[in-house]
């Protein structure tokens, strides 16, 4: 609340009476009483009269005096210390010791924004991470494109909208070249896309399942078995290098898994064992000389 003081009431005139502080006679002048005590009006200024919050000069007995809070103001001091508006006889509002209209003080306590750093008016904000910043100023580090609602990353302290973030941080896919925003796998430090990472024959997504290299292409294990492995010379089937018996034995143009290479006759695993073979059959040494 803005108190308007008169100042000190003037008596008009003084039959005789001498000043408190100069002794001058006050017959037939105007002088002030101030704590009872006759003061003229030049020694009240210098000695009694309150400062001026403003301009720090004494506020005269004979100029009108605004008071707030203890505090003392020329009335035409008394102005908003942001846009210097007269303030008699506006509503105002004080922080820090200062005096600020409405509209400005307002805008003191809007939160800041944390691109530009100037006062966040309401409706036109983005939160993020308990930081906010006008919509224009919530930008792309990368192209200084606002944001708006589009979506977005963080790398470090910087903000990147999706397409500038995949253009300088993601890896692309090896398959479609395109960026990996999230997921992938890896194959021999190499990036793709779970679904670009594929069978060469039947397209099955080998994400999660087995499957084998073969003069740089994938194979899941059924289009290997179908379409790329060596039959084995006992068995006949497929050797794939999975499960059991990994090992393979070559040899003079056969193939055989190495649980399959055995003797002919008595069956006994011939592996790391010396052989005869007959045609395309293996025997041990004694049922070969035999």
């Amino acid at each position: 609340r803005i108190e308007t003081l008169s100042g000190p009431i003037l008596t008009p005139m003084a039959d005789s009476s001498h000043c408190f502080y100069c002794r001058e006679d006050l017959g037939g002048k105007k002088f002030v009483r101030n704590e009872g005590k006759p003061v003229c009006v030049r020694c009240y200024t210098k000695f009694c009269a309150h400062s001026c919050a403003e301009c720090h000069r004494p506020i005269s007995v004979e100029t009108k005096e605004l008071s707030h809070k203890g505090r003392h103001w020329h009335e035409e001091c008394f102005r908003c210390s942001k846009c210097y508006k007269p303030l008699a006889k506006e509503p105002f509002s004080t922080k820090d010791d200062r005096v600020m209209c409405g509209k400005c003080g307002s805008r003191e306590d809007a939160p800041r924004c944390h691109g530009c750093y100037k006062p966040i008016l309401a409706g036109e904000s983005v939160e993020y991470k308990g930081n906010s910043w006008h919509d224009e100023c919530f930008t792309c580090f990368n192209c200084k494109r606002p944001i708006g609602s589009q979506s977005f990353l963080s790398k470090g302290n910087d903000l990147y909208c999706s397409p500038c973030y995949d253009k300088k941080f993601a890896k692309h896919c090896v398959g479609c070249k395109k960026a990996i925003s999230s997921g992938g796998v890896n194959y021999q430090d190499q990036p793709w896309h779970s679904h670009c990472f594929v069978c060469c024959v039947c397209s099955k997504t080998l994400a999660g399942e087995s499957f084998t290299k073969h003069e740089d292409q994938v194979f899941c294990v059924h289009c290997y078995k179908s379409s790329v492995a060596k039959k084995c010379s006992s068995c006949h089937n497929p050797i794939t290098g999975f499960g059991k018996g990994v090992n393979v034995v070559n040899y003079e143009g056969g193939t055989w898994h190495e649980y399959c290479f055995n003797c002919k006759r008595c069956s006994i695993s011939l592996s790391n064992k010396s052989f005869v073979a007959k045609g395309r059959d293996v025997f041990c040494s004694d049922c070969g000389n035999k």
